[in-house]
């Protein structure tokens, strides 16, 4: 069985420590500290940001910004094996994703830091109670809802229809995803596998879905996969924070000094 897996919503980064790795998450329910700002005032924000970071490091996130997506995103359910997290993390990093929701329910969720190298500073990662939340997060933003399955009418990975925002569904190593997670999806897909063996590895399953899903799309002029100008803004605004030693807190006197 192949192992299966758009928000801009208000959030407010937090830090949890998990075996002394740092791993940053939003809750889709808290403000975010530059909810309401003009894109005059963000712009000044991270001019002021940028003065305390290199160079280097401002023209890497003005290059980066403009290959990130949130037309196609990633749900993880019940991902338990910290490497496979990981690993899932790094793929949507090395591919542009941005969002990454995750349902941990019944399974936490425990990203190895040395797998990740540090990729997960750069995604933004939600947490969700449960799939029908995380569910209903995305419908209310758009997206259609993919699960990753081997059933054999399923339609195959390469031949998704991407006009519309994309998430895809991945679950936990062992049973896949949960009947709640299969019933409330919208459509289904499948990697083609000719071996003996009849299923991937989730942290596979998930950059093989990736490459074929981002490479489609982006080759595709009908579709807007691009962060929006005012979304690109805040986003470097975030990676920021994660580049300046207790950014939250530094970019909030920031912004009270405006």
């Amino acid at each position: 069985m192949i192992s299966s897996a758009r928000s801009t919503g208000p959030c407010t980064l937090k830090l949890e420590t998990i075996n002394t790795f740092i791993v940053p998450h939003r809750t889709i329910e808290q403000q975010d500290i530059f909810d309401g700002m003009s894109f005059e005032q963000q712009q000044k924000l991270y001019d002021a940001a940028c003065e305390m970071i290199s160079d280097n490091k401002r023209q890497l996130f003005d290059r980066l910004i403009q290959f990130r997506t949130r037309h196609i995103s990633v749900v993880l359910e019940n991902i338990y094996q910290s490497h496979n997290a990981s690993a899932v993390l790094r793929s949507c990093d090395c591919f542009g994703v941005q969002d990454v929701h995750v349902v941990e329910d019944r399974n936490p969720f425990n990203p190895a830091g040395d797998v990740a190298v540090g990729s997960s500073k750069w995604v933004d990662y939600y947490k969700h109670s449960d799939i029908n939340a995380a569910y209903r997060h995305l419908h209310d933003k758009g997206y259609r809802i993919i699960a990753t399955l081997p059933h054999e009418n399923d339609t195959m990975i390469g031949d998704l229809d991407l006009g519309q925002p994309v998430a895809l569904v991945f679950g936990t190593e062992l049973t896949g995803l949960t009947q709640e997670a299969i019933d409330g999806a919208d459509g289904y897909v499948k990697i083609p596998m000719y071996g003996f063996t009849e299923s991937f590895n989730i942290s596979v399953c998930a950059a093989l879905s990736l490459y074929s899903t981002t490479e489609r799309m982006r080759k595709d002029a009908s579709i807007h996969w691009q962060l929006s100008p005012e979304e690109q803004l805040t986003q470097k605004l975030r990676w920021c924070m994660q580049a300046i030693r207790n950014g939250e807190e530094v970019m909030k006197n920031l912004k009270n000094g405006l």
